[in-house]
């Protein structure tokens, strides 16, 4: 690793006065050698340092800028969870688990507990690809500004089969999975204090919009919150992860359902696929089998044979549908 000074921020605007890229700036042909770039946890951030990708000039801790870590429930207003709150203490609110449990799931079952302790929310989100030729210094991937996909035609088990005709790599963050099932929206500040809050579904780059990166994150925008919409009494939710080992690992499939139910009939059904994609990936097609129909184990499985229309497998990961369909099926009967 190289040598590089710290500036421990106090608050936002002396955090965003500070920093000068991001993650995904740094590593672009050209890029400035005098950079300064956020950290909050730390977790991707001296990943990606230690594995000689990133060398900034500056690091901004934003870990301990107060209030940024704080989680608000209204039942009416809805659930707002500050950037810096760590998956564990996510994983510990009360109101998570009722209200949102799909969430709860998935913070849960996130990494390690050492690292849930840890890892923040909006670093969570902001994390780059976990793709093994993106993390190799020695592969100039597209993403690198590079001019071939190693994965396409190399070891491409863990990769994208949907979404993928440049990158296919898979987004890191399966908390951001169940945060998209609930339509939740980022909360995104900038210069001056001037805030937006943008869908989840709109936070996420899609590598044929912009290779570059994978969110549309500026350098001088800091993730602040995330913001869920309240849900009704009879909203019912489900996060399902499957990965090689029981222990921490990579999901090589996950699904979050969220279901509005009267009884056992679906009024209205989100379906979002992890793991499957560069981008965490609503399926339309598994909402629609679900949303007006009762939901049991016919609806289910027509659900998760819904969720894998357009699938693209590369040459060694097919067994991603099969696993898809059962994963998304589990995650609808588990609303129940």
């Amino acid at each position: 690793m190289n040598k590089f000074s710290w500036y421990d921020a106090k608050t936002v605007e002396e955090a965003l006065t500070q920093a000068n890229t991001t993650a995904s700036e740094a590593l672009q042909p050209g890029a400035s050698e005098n950079t300064a770039i956020f950290k909050c946890g730390g977790s991707d951030l001296l990943d990606l340092m230690k594995e000689g990708l990133l060398k900034p000039h500056k690091i901004v801790n934003i870990r301990n800028i107060t209030g940024l870590d704080r989680i608000a429930y209204d039942r009416r207003k809805g659930l707002r969870i500050g950037a810096n709150a760590t998956l564990s203490q996510i994983a510990s609110e009360s109101v998570v688990k009722e209200n949102y449990l799909a969430l709860h799931q998935a913070v849960a079952h996130a990494a390690t507990p050492q690292i849930r302790n840890i890892a923040s929310l909006g670093g969570n989100l902001a994390q780059r690809t976990r793709c093994w030729y993106f993390r190799s210094i020695d592969h100039k991937c597209l993403r690198k500004g590079g001019s071939s996909c190693f994965a396409r035609n190399g070891e491409n088990e863990y990769h994208a089969i949907m979404e993928n005709g440049l990158c296919v790599s898979v987004h890191a963050s399966s908390v951001a999975t169940a945060l998209m099932a609930f339509d939740a929206r980022v909360e995104i500040t900038g210069s001056k204090g001037r805030k937006k809050e943008v869908p989840m579904d709109k936070f996420f780059v899609l590598p044929e919009d912009d290779l570059s990166r994978e969110s549309i994150l500026n350098s001088n925008e800091l993730i602040t919150a995330v913001i869920i919409p309240p849900v009704t009494a009879n909203t019912r939710s489900c996060y399902i992860k499957q990965g090689v080992k029981a222990s921490h690992d990579w999901p090589l499939a996950d699904a979050a359902v969220v279901l509005e139910l009267s009884g056992t009939a679906c009024k209205n059904a989100i379906v979002v696929l992890g793991a499957a994609a560069p981008v965490p990936l609503k399926s339309d097609a598994a909402s629609q089998a679900l949303s007006g129909r009762l939901i049991n184990e016919e609806t289910a499985a027509a659900a998760g044979e819904a969720s894998m229309q357009g699938a693209t497998p590369l040459s060694k990961n097919a067994y991603k549908i099969p696993l898809f369909k059962a994963v998304v099926k589990r995650a609808v009967l588990g609303c129940l």
